[in-house]
């Protein structure tokens, strides 16, 4: 019987290495995939930049622009509140 256990441990530590390994294969390419993405960001704005806008601003705006309008409004506002607070307005 411990033969047959030692076998049916090969046969499932096998099968743990190959699930392993081809989660790790997927999180590479998924890796590969995010920066060359990134390469492609880079580029745009690197365009956008040469067209004269500000690559800082457009940031911003790309973050603003994932948020619901309610809570878009509410950092705005608290924005504005805190550089009163600090004499900036």
């Amino acid at each position: 019987m411990p033969d047959g256990a030692k076998v049916g441990g090969k046969r499932s530590e096998t099968f743990a290495a190959e699930r392993l390994t081809s989660f790790v294969e997927r999180i590479e390419k998924l890796e590969e995939e995010r920066a060359s993405l990134g390469a492609d960001m880079r580029e745009v704005y690197s365009e956008a930049k040469g067209s004269g806008f500000d690559v800082k601003t457009m940031r911003q705006l790309v973050r603003l622009r994932k948020l619901e309008p309610a809570e878009r409004a509410e950092q705005t506002e608290l924005l504005d509140i805190y550089m009163q607070a600090l004499g900036m307005a």
